[in-house]
């Protein structure tokens, strides 16, 4: 039977057949052997094909389908491994807020960087609009110029008052929807605005660190009750790049996607090379510096991995 991978919990996966049934399976014991090396073989919203097996109520996941995309991430505590944390996405949204707990703008970079790699548009939300104060919005429209002037839409929201949820509903209506950010950023509560029957867990900010307790465990693919399929991913600390080689890191920056073909030299780096159309642009003032940084940061991540 065909069905997709709605549920990821490490060893066991829930997944939905064409009949509409859920039903828990495992992989089928070779299936890790087959060039697969991420952490988890099957990630949530993979099309499978599996086999009910006789006598049980379990199921055996025995193919995996060739997937459109995906969102990777290098794995925390094993470092030279990768987890995929979606499959088959129309968009990925990362939830940021600007306190409690504050996310970098490092941080959303590397995201960015992530989805352009694996050809997925991206969206910000930024969460928890009732708690800034004027000096806050200041910062928070000055975030929107950053992204929006390159091609991210941006959305201001609180999933705690409800304030313009329903924009995000519009955003959503009938397509696969991956939703990240850190610990803490709101994305359960903005999940059970979304989804008034999910009930799932939230959590408050740990004091000691201002970063958010994990309250989702798993990968886990919800329904929308207006059309469209959304995953919830656990929070994540830290976005380690993955399969992006320094010498094509700029091809993932929009802004200076746009430049390459005007730079001195083919194979410019866009740290010290003259004639540096790139390095002109952020001397100009029409490339963030903040951008600028986050590239020279992953350039040579990345540089020092090969």
């Amino acid at each position: 039977m065909r069905g997709l991978v709605t549920k990821s919990t490490g060893s066991w996966y829930q997944v939905e057949g064409e009949d509409g049934t859920r039903y828990e399976c495992r992989i089928k014991g070779k299936f890790r052997t087959h060039d697969i090396k991420t952490t988890n073989p099957v990630a949530v919203g993979d099309w499978v094909s599996f086999e009910v097996e006789p006598g049980q109520e379990s199921a055996v996941i025995t193919h995996l389908e060739p997937r459109r995309n995906y969102i990777i991430r290098r794995s925390i505590n094993l470092s030279k491994q990768t987890q995929i944390i979606g499959a088959n996405l129309d968009q990925a949204v990362l939830v940021v807020t600007l306190a409690s707990p504050p996310t970098s703008l490092g941080f959303i970079d590397r995201f960015l960087i992530t989805a352009e790699a694996y050809g997925i548009p991206a969206v910000l939300v930024f969460n928890k609009l009732d708690l800034f104060s004027d000096e806050g919005l200041d910062i928070l429209k000055e975030y929107e110029h950053i992204y929006e002037s390159i091609g991210y839409p941006c959305y201001e929201v609180s999933a705690l008052e409800n304030i313009n949820v329903d924009q995000l509903k519009e955003l959503l209506k009938d397509k696969v929807t991956l939703v990240s950010g850190h610990s803490g950023v709101g994305k359960s509560t903005l999940i059970n605005a979304l989804i008034p029957d999910a009930y799932l867990k939230t959590g408050s900010i740990s004091d000691w660190s201002d970063k958010g307790k994990h309250t989702t465990t798993f990968a886990e693919m919800l329904d929308l009750p207006f059309g469209g399929k959304l995953i919830d991913t656990p929070g994540i600390r830290e976005l380690g790049i993955v399969d992006i080689q320094a010498n094509e890191l700029s091809h993932f920056f929009p802004e200076m996607r746009a430049l390459l073909n005007q730079c001195r030299f083919n194979n410019c780096r866009h740290i010290n090379e003259p004639g540096c159309a790139v390095m002109e642009a952020v001397e100009l003032g029409q490339i963030e510096s903040s951008r600028y940084d986050s590239y020279l940061s992953v350039y040579r991540n990345e540089n020092s991995r090969n």
